[in-house]
């Protein structure tokens, strides 16, 4: 990296603990490798993903409208939003105790984004984003009768619902993220992948979908003309043969070899390949960017050089 690069960080749902207690405890040590790119220098924005906790909040508001007349059902969108707003509360704060905590006085502020993507999206007819808590077979059937909600098996860990996982064509306040950045400010923007939103004339209009976090993170680092966007997930490396006594662990790609991986059917849908779309997408955006993969964990290390993969452009 340069002296001073301007860096993406999207960061993965699930890193961040299935209850707010949770999210509390582990936000302290995610803040930490942040803080460290905050602290070389670069300017850091910082996107998250949501699929646990807006899964959290939808089942919560349903049964609460279930049970009480005066408890509406809330609409998908709106569910998204709060998700937004109480993991960029926790972030944050974690992340101005953690500079505080250096000595470093750097404003850190969340935007509620959303994010823009055409209603038409064939997404919207074949769901594939899992959300919300794992299900056994017995549960997940009677919320598909009950719901008509869409449930799949996920990695053999039980059911979740699934929701259709539009790509995103735009960020409404990229002007806002914008200015904040460019005035040294930590923003955390795109959290969950963003309110999906349509234009209707002068309207956004919310609409139930989840859109990925990595494809969200990779346009707003397009936007923002970024030099790095760092995608953090499960494992420290991006593999081929996954699971198979074959296994290989990639330390770099190239955006030709990543596109034959995928044609390979190397990388799971909803897990790992949307992913490396995602980091090709921004590759290919224009010369000399990078994407990096790899864990929270190894994040310093990945950051370094040292480990994760690395997908470049020729």
């Amino acid at each position: 990296m340069n002296t001073k690069d301007k860096i993406v960080v999207a960061l993965g749902g699930n890193a961040l603990g299935n209850s707010p207690e949770e999210q509390l405890m582990l936000v302290k040590q995610t803040a930490k490798p942040i803080v460290d790119l905050i602290e070389a220098g670069h300017d850091v924005i910082l996107a998250h993903g949501n699929g646990p906790q807006v899964g959290m909040i939808n089942l919560a508001m349903a049964t609460s409208a279930e049970s009480s007349a005066n408890t509406p059902e809330m609409p998908f969108p709106e569910c998204g939003a709060m998700s937004q707003g109480y993991i960029g509360f926790h972030l944050q704060n974690a992340i101005r105790e953690e500079l505080l905590n250096r000595s470093m006085h750097v404003p850190v502020a969340t935007v509620i984004t959303q994010v823009i993507v055409d209603k038409e999206d064939e997404a919207f007819n074949h769901p594939t984003k899992p959300i919300g808590a794992f299900y056994s077979k017995e549960v997940a059937n009677e919320l598909v009768s009950k719901k008509g909600y869409t449930m799949v098996e996920d990695s053999g860990r039980g059911f979740r619902r699934v929701v259709a996982s539009p790509k995103p064509i735009d960020v409404a306040e990229k002007e806002t993220v914008r200015t904040l950045v460019d005035n040294g400010h930590i923003v955390i923007t795109v959290g969950g992948g963003g309110i999906p939103v349509y234009r209707d004339g002068n309207q956004l209009v919310g609409i139930p979908a989840v859109i990925d976090k990595d494809f969200a993170s990779a346009k707003i680092a397009e936007i923002l003309d970024a030099d790095y966007l760092i995608i953090l997930t499960a494992v420290e490396k991006v593999a081929i043969n996954f699971g198979k006594p074959e296994v290989k662990w990639l330390s770099q790609m190239s955006i030709e070899e990543a596109e034959h991986y995928i044609s390979e059917g190397h990388f799971a849908p909803g897990s790992m390949l949307p992913k490396v779309q995602a980091a090709i997408q921004f590759a290919k955006s224009k010369k000399g960017r990078k994407a990096l993969i790899t864990s929270l964990e190894k994040a310093r290390e990945g950051i370094e050089g040292l480990t994760g993969t690395i997908i470049v452009s020729k």
